[in-house]
């Protein structure tokens, strides 16, 4: 069994690797993973303290974070094809403008 605390390292590792991603990166595509990985990290803290604590309850939110990514995702993507095709560019400074 792993640890508690080399988890939650690796969630903090990871989750740095994903807010510095999305505070950096200028490309959309970019940015979506990053924060999914960033989610991911969420994910994997939530895991590993329900199995600390043998409750089922952060697996259900684990479970939740998964569906609210997918969402996330889907809805994100179809602005992206809708920015890519208004501008064609991913890159965030092109779309500086809330106008169509």
């Amino acid at each position: 069994m792993i640890p508690l605390q080399q988890t939650m390292i690796l969630g903090a590792v990871l989750f740095g690797i994903g807010m510095l991603g999305f505070l950096t990166r200028r490309n959309l595509i970019v940015i979506f993973m990053s924060m999914e990985l960033m989610l991911n990290a969420v994910n994997l803290n939530l895991i590993a303290f329900s199995n600390y604590h043998h409750s089922a309850q952060g697996q259900v939110f684990a479970v939740f974070v998964i569906t609210v990514a997918a969402a996330e995702a889907a809805t994100g993507l179809a602005i992206l094809i809708a920015l890519y095709r208004l501008y064609r560019s991913v890159n965030i400074d092109d779309a500086n403008t809330l106008k169509w």
